[in-house]
Protein backbone atom coordinates (compact mmCIF):
# COMPACT_ATOMS: atom_id res chain seq x y z
CA UNK A 1 0.00 0.00 0.00
CA UNK A 2 1.35 3.23 -1.10
CA UNK A 3 1.99 5.79 2.05
CA UNK A 4 0.07 8.91 0.00
CA UNK A 5 0.02 12.08 1.12
CA UNK A 6 -4.06 13.67 1.79
CA UNK A 7 -4.62 16.91 0.13
CA UNK A 8 -5.10 19.87 2.20
CA UNK A 9 -3.32 17.79 4.62
CA UNK A 10 0.69 17.98 6.06
CA UNK A 11 2.76 18.17 8.96
CA UNK A 12 6.24 19.30 9.96
CA UNK A 13 8.45 18.12 12.89
CA UNK A 14 10.88 15.08 14.15
CA UNK A 15 9.92 11.84 12.59
CA UNK A 16 7.64 10.31 10.57
CA UNK A 17 4.67 12.35 8.91
CA UNK A 18 1.13 10.33 8.42
CA UNK A 19 -0.57 10.95 5.18
CA UNK A 20 -3.31 13.35 7.12
CA UNK A 21 -0.17 15.20 8.46
CA UNK A 22 0.46 13.40 11.97
CA UNK A 23 3.56 13.32 13.32
CA UNK A 24 4.28 9.53 14.89
CA UNK A 25 6.99 10.70 17.68
CA UNK A 26 4.28 13.58 18.68
CA UNK A 27 1.30 11.29 19.30
CA UNK A 28 3.44 8.58 20.97
CA UNK A 29 3.80 11.61 23.78
CA UNK A 30 -0.06 12.87 23.39
CA UNK A 31 -1.84 11.53 26.65
CA UNK A 32 -5.66 10.31 26.78
CA UNK A 33 -8.02 11.35 28.72
CA UNK A 34 -11.29 10.03 29.84
CA UNK A 35 -11.83 8.48 26.07
CA UNK A 36 -11.76 4.72 27.38
CA UNK A 37 -13.70 5.56 30.38
CA UNK A 38 -16.46 6.72 28.43
CA UNK A 39 -16.05 4.19 25.82
CA UNK A 40 -15.49 1.21 28.51
CA UNK A 41 -19.57 2.72 29.82
CA UNK A 42 -21.29 2.55 26.28
CA UNK A 43 -20.40 -1.33 25.74
CA UNK A 44 -20.51 -4.47 27.21
CA UNK A 45 -17.72 -5.86 28.84
CA UNK A 46 -14.81 -7.69 26.92
CA UNK A 47 -16.63 -6.57 23.22
CA UNK A 48 -15.07 -6.60 20.33
CA UNK A 49 -13.94 -3.26 19.16
CA UNK A 50 -12.66 -2.15 15.42
CA UNK A 51 -10.56 0.78 16.28
CA UNK A 52 -10.78 3.13 13.03
CA UNK A 53 -7.61 5.74 13.01
CA UNK A 54 -5.95 4.36 16.15
CA UNK A 55 -2.80 5.99 15.67
CA UNK A 56 0.13 5.04 17.98
CA UNK A 57 -2.50 3.27 20.27
CA UNK A 58 -3.48 6.14 22.71
CA UNK A 59 -6.37 4.76 23.20
CA UNK A 60 -5.79 1.42 22.08
CA UNK A 61 -4.08 0.18 25.02
CA UNK A 62 -5.79 1.31 27.53
CA UNK A 63 -9.18 -0.58 26.18
CA UNK A 64 -7.15 -3.69 25.66
CA UNK A 65 -6.03 -3.60 29.61
CA UNK A 66 -9.46 -3.56 30.10
CA UNK A 67 -9.96 -6.83 28.47
CA UNK A 68 -11.67 -5.61 24.79
CA UNK A 69 -10.56 -7.69 21.79
CA UNK A 70 -9.33 -4.85 19.87
CA UNK A 71 -8.48 -4.06 15.89
CA UNK A 72 -6.84 -1.46 15.72
CA UNK A 73 -6.59 0.41 12.12
CA UNK A 74 -4.26 2.84 10.36
CA UNK A 75 -2.87 3.88 7.31
CA UNK A 76 0.46 4.51 8.73
CA UNK A 77 2.86 1.51 9.51
CA UNK A 78 4.83 3.99 11.61
CA UNK A 79 1.86 4.21 13.26
CA UNK A 80 0.58 0.55 13.78
CA UNK A 81 4.35 -0.23 14.57
CA UNK A 82 3.64 1.34 18.14
CA UNK A 83 1.01 -1.05 19.07
CA UNK A 84 1.17 -3.88 20.94
CA UNK A 85 -1.38 -6.61 22.60
CA UNK A 86 -3.67 -5.66 19.48
CA UNK A 87 -4.56 -7.01 15.94
CA UNK A 88 -3.64 -4.39 13.31
CA UNK A 89 -4.55 -3.16 10.25
CA UNK A 90 -2.95 -1.02 7.53
CA UNK A 91 -5.85 0.86 5.09
CA UNK A 92 -7.20 4.27 5.08
CA UNK A 93 -10.64 4.31 6.99
CA UNK A 94 -12.81 4.68 3.86
CA UNK A 95 -11.54 1.59 1.61
CA UNK A 96 -11.44 -1.28 4.43
CA UNK A 97 -12.66 -4.02 4.06
CA UNK A 98 -12.43 -7.27 6.30
CA UNK A 99 -14.32 -10.78 6.62
CA UNK A 100 -15.15 -9.58 10.05
CA UNK A 101 -18.26 -7.55 12.22
CA UNK A 102 -17.30 -6.40 15.60
CA UNK A 103 -19.60 -5.56 18.53
CA UNK A 104 -17.89 -1.97 18.31
CA UNK A 105 -16.92 0.03 15.88
CA UNK A 106 -15.14 3.16 17.20
CA UNK A 107 -14.29 6.52 15.34
CA UNK A 108 -13.03 9.01 17.32
CA UNK A 109 -10.52 11.97 16.62
CA UNK A 110 -13.22 13.94 14.99
CA UNK A 111 -12.33 11.83 11.93
CA UNK A 112 -16.34 12.02 11.45
CA UNK A 113 -15.31 15.96 10.51
CA UNK A 114 -13.04 14.52 7.27
CA UNK A 115 -13.27 16.30 4.65
CA UNK A 116 -12.78 15.76 0.61
CA UNK A 117 -15.35 14.32 -1.93
CA UNK A 118 -17.08 11.22 -0.35
CA UNK A 119 -14.26 10.86 2.40
CA UNK A 120 -17.07 11.18 5.21
CA UNK A 121 -19.84 9.30 3.52
CA UNK A 122 -16.95 6.43 3.02
CA UNK A 123 -15.64 6.49 6.49
CA UNK A 124 -19.69 5.56 7.54
CA UNK A 125 -19.94 3.12 5.12
CA UNK A 126 -17.39 1.22 6.41
CA UNK A 127 -18.77 1.89 10.22
CA UNK A 128 -21.79 0.29 8.92
CA UNK A 129 -20.18 -2.63 7.06
CA UNK A 130 -18.15 -4.02 10.03
CA UNK A 131 -20.87 -3.70 13.20
CA UNK A 132 -22.78 -6.80 13.81
CA UNK A 133 -26.36 -5.91 13.98
CA UNK A 134 -26.77 -5.53 17.67
CA UNK A 135 -23.57 -3.95 17.85
CA UNK A 136 -22.79 0.20 17.92
CA UNK A 137 -20.92 2.18 16.38
CA UNK A 138 -19.15 5.00 19.14
CA UNK A 139 -18.20 8.42 17.39
CA UNK A 140 -16.65 11.70 18.57
CA UNK A 141 -17.90 15.14 17.22
CA UNK A 142 -16.56 18.26 17.66
CA UNK A 143 -17.66 20.87 19.96
CA UNK A 144 -19.69 23.47 19.21
CA UNK A 145 -17.65 26.53 18.84
CA UNK A 146 -14.63 24.39 18.36
CA UNK A 147 -13.84 26.52 15.40
CA UNK A 148 -14.24 29.81 17.36
CA UNK A 149 -12.32 31.59 19.50
CA UNK A 150 -8.93 31.34 17.93
CA UNK A 151 -6.16 31.07 18.57
CA UNK A 152 -7.00 28.56 21.85
CA UNK A 153 -3.93 26.59 23.50
CA UNK A 154 -3.78 24.22 26.47
CA UNK A 155 -1.37 22.40 28.44
CA UNK A 156 -0.41 18.60 27.96
CA UNK A 157 2.46 17.08 29.83
CA UNK A 158 5.35 18.70 28.97
CA UNK A 159 3.86 21.05 26.59
CA UNK A 160 1.72 23.06 24.64
CA UNK A 161 -1.13 22.47 22.14
CA UNK A 162 -1.78 25.83 20.86
CA UNK A 163 -5.05 25.85 18.09
CA UNK A 164 -3.21 28.63 15.71
CA UNK A 165 -6.67 28.81 13.10
CA UNK A 166 -9.21 27.69 11.37
CA UNK A 167 -10.34 29.79 8.16
CA UNK A 168 -12.58 28.24 5.39
CA UNK A 169 -11.50 26.96 1.78
CA UNK A 170 -14.70 25.86 0.23
CA UNK A 171 -18.21 26.15 1.82
CA UNK A 172 -18.85 23.95 4.97
CA UNK A 173 -14.84 23.28 4.95
CA UNK A 174 -12.20 24.93 7.10
CA UNK A 175 -8.53 24.30 6.77
CA UNK A 176 -6.83 24.13 10.94
CA UNK A 177 -3.52 25.33 11.75
CA UNK A 178 -2.16 23.64 14.80
CA UNK A 179 1.40 23.72 16.77
CA UNK A 180 2.65 21.51 19.46
CA UNK A 181 5.36 22.84 21.07
CA UNK A 182 7.62 20.71 24.01
CA UNK A 183 10.90 21.81 25.34
CA UNK A 184 12.99 19.24 23.35
CA UNK A 185 10.76 19.21 19.94
CA UNK A 186 8.27 21.39 18.20
CA UNK A 187 5.38 19.51 15.21
CA UNK A 188 2.72 21.21 12.90
CA UNK A 189 -0.13 19.92 11.57
CA UNK A 190 -2.84 21.28 9.22
CA UNK A 191 -6.14 19.62 8.51
CA UNK A 192 -9.19 19.89 7.02
CA UNK A 193 -12.54 19.65 8.79
CA UNK A 194 -16.50 19.94 7.63
CA UNK A 195 -18.21 21.41 10.75
CA UNK A 196 -21.58 19.25 11.06
CA UNK A 197 -24.94 20.84 12.68
CA UNK A 198 -27.07 18.02 14.25
CA UNK A 199 -29.41 18.04 11.24
CA UNK A 200 -26.21 17.39 8.62
CA UNK A 201 -24.82 14.46 11.28
CA UNK A 202 -28.29 12.87 11.47
CA UNK A 203 -28.61 12.92 7.66
CA UNK A 204 -25.11 11.47 6.92
CA UNK A 205 -25.82 8.64 9.18
CA UNK A 206 -28.61 7.87 7.71
CA UNK A 207 -27.72 7.87 4.43
CA UNK A 208 -25.02 4.82 5.70
CA UNK A 209 -27.81 2.79 7.43
CA UNK A 210 -27.06 4.17 10.84
CA UNK A 211 -28.69 6.48 13.95
CA UNK A 212 -28.60 7.99 17.21
CA UNK A 213 -29.00 5.73 19.80
CA UNK A 214 -28.31 8.30 22.71
CA UNK A 215 -25.08 10.63 23.88
CA UNK A 216 -22.71 9.98 26.22
CA UNK A 217 -21.21 13.04 27.07
CA UNK A 218 -22.76 16.33 28.73
CA UNK A 219 -21.20 18.16 25.78
CA UNK A 220 -22.76 15.89 22.94
CA UNK A 221 -18.81 15.30 21.64
CA UNK A 222 -19.82 11.09 22.20
CA UNK A 223 -22.19 9.70 20.72
CA UNK A 224 -23.89 5.95 20.20
CA UNK A 225 -24.97 5.43 16.93
CA UNK A 226 -26.53 1.74 15.56
CA UNK A 227 -27.76 0.05 12.91
CA UNK A 228 -30.72 0.84 11.45
CA UNK A 229 -32.89 -1.07 8.76
CA UNK A 230 -33.42 1.34 5.42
Amino acid sequence: MEQRVREGYKGSGPGPITPDGCAVELYERLPVGEEPDIIAGAVRPASSILELGAGTGRMTHPLVHRGFAVTAVDESPQMLERISGAGTVRSAIEELTLDARFDVVLLASFLVHAAGPGVRDGILATCRRHVKDDGCVLIQREAPGRHDGLPAERRVDGGLIRVVSSEPVRPGVRSVHVEYDFADARWTQTFLSCPLTDEAFDAALAGAGLAVDRYLTADRTWVRVVPRDN
